[in-house]
């Protein structure tokens, strides 16, 4: 899905995002962070059972791939040894 309304950067002639770091340090620094809680509180957090759903989720996940993997281990090491001896 793509947000229609945005329209593409048609040359800003270096006024675009990276031509604002005007100031100090300290104010850059201090702008990131408010820019970094602002975008923090527009997350929507999980609750406990959701977070526990989606955990278990990764962890079977993670556990399955796991076992697929080992077991092609396996079989291409039998493989090989049976070939090359």
């Amino acid at each position: 899905m793509t947000d229609t309304n945005a329209l593409p950067d048609r040359g800003s002639g270096g006024h675009g995002p990276k031509g604002q770091a005007q100031g100090n340090v300290f104010s850059r620094i201090a702008l990131f962070i408010r820019q970094v809680v602002a975008e923090l509180r527009k997350v929507i957090w999980p609750t406990r059972k959701e977070l526990i759903a989606y955990t278990t989720v990764v962890l079977v996940f993670v556990l399955v791939m796991a076992g697929i993997i080992a077991g092609f281990d396996y079989v291409f090491t039998k493989g090989v040894l049976f070939i090359f001896g």
